[in-house]
């Protein structure tokens, strides 16, 4: 497992105010001793062919791997111009994907806005295909398209089309693509969708192909079923407050034996650094240590660790464990 940094708490400084360059963001992270840095489209103040040379070497010479690129198309847009428009804008933020973190990077998707008047069924086919469309961009250039269960970009009206899990497993099963497409594990986007983190990652396990971790706490005095809406979501209330890594509501002892019982050994990218500085440096400190236990060690540890978490998942043991 290797592990990534994204400034949750510097999106609105970097993407909205701009008043903090991506390039301020690589020197603060130098500090935090993460293997790589998930980027976000808005981090990208131009798309001239120099200045994304420029963003890799900076990368580079700073020590990072950039495995992951946040993209939030609107696939659901009831206008079919706008849609072809964003699926033009995914494709260049595809290439621009391949060409900072090379084959086998990540580049996220996301079903689009709930926009009022769209029924489910036009929704789900809108963004199939797209989705579709760009499948052999991607297997040109050797990425993956990486699908979140999102909650709402930070620059959209509305919350994500896909943010019901029913909605979100009928758009994922109906891509056939298993290299060229998979799932961007969320738990905290799970809890805000109204459904355990843990059993969300149990039904998707099989296409997980990243994860980004962070984790909400409930203010003192308050209950997740005073924040149910009518349509089953949580969204992002006052009272859910982002945290440290590890002491909130999601069970990482839980996601992690899940992650090792699969055989999942990917990239797990912090989106943290809300509250201050600090506690993301604290959120990478909590994942080095998850690292160490679930997924590093000696081969006998692994093997045990593996096999211990199968069975805890209600799977046979491996076929071969010593090969």
């Amino acid at each position: 497992m290797r592990i990534a940094a994204f400034p949750k708490g510097y999106l609105p400084a970097m993407i909205l105010q701009r008043t903090m360059t991506v390039y301020e963001w690589i020197d603060r992270a130098r500090t935090l001793g993460v293997d790589g840095l998930e980027l976000h489209t808005g981090f990208l103040w131009s798309t001239a062919p120099g200045e994304i040379a420029r963003l890799a070497d900076a990368l580079a010479a700073a020590g990072f791997a950039m495995p992951m690129m946040c993209a939030s198309p609107d696939f659901a847009h009831p206008d079919p111009a706008v849609r072809a428009r964003e699926i033009e804008q995914q494709a260049l933020y595809m290439r621009i994907t391949a060409e900072i973190g090379g084959t086998g990077a990540t580049c996220r998707i996301v079903s689009g806005q709930r926009h009022p008047g769209v029924a489910v069924e036009a929704g789900i086919e809108s963004v199939v295909t797209a989705i579709r469309s760009l499948l052999p961009l991607a297997a040109e250039l050797g990425i993956v398209l990486a699908m979140e269960n999102h909650y709402k970009a930070s620059t959209w009206h509305y919350p994500e089309f896909a943010q019901s899990p029913a909605v979100f497993h009928r758009i994922v099963d109906a891509i056939d693509d298993r290299v060229r497409f998979g799932v961007q594990f969320d738990p905290s986007n799970a809890i805000t969708a109204g459904v355990d983190s843990g059993q969300f990652l149990d039904s998707v396990i099989d296409r997980v192909v990243t994860m980004q971790a962070s984790d909400r706490s409930l203010l003192p005095g308050h209950t997740l079923a005073e924040l149910r809406q009518a349509d089953g979501t949580l969204g992002y209330s006052p009272v859910l407050q982002h945290g440290v890594i590890g002491q909130g509501l999601n069970d990482y002892d839980r996601i992690f034996s899940t992650l090792v019982a699969h055989g999942y050994d990917g990239w797990i990218s912090i989106e943290d650094g809300v509250n201050s500085f600090e506690e993301l440096a604290a959120s990478v400190r909590f994942l080095q240590a998850a690292r160490e236990r679930w997924f590093a060690g000696s081969r006998a540890v692994r093997i045990a660790t593996l096999e211990a978490a199968r069975r805890a998942a209600g799977l046979p043991d491996s076929p071969d464990p010593k090969g």
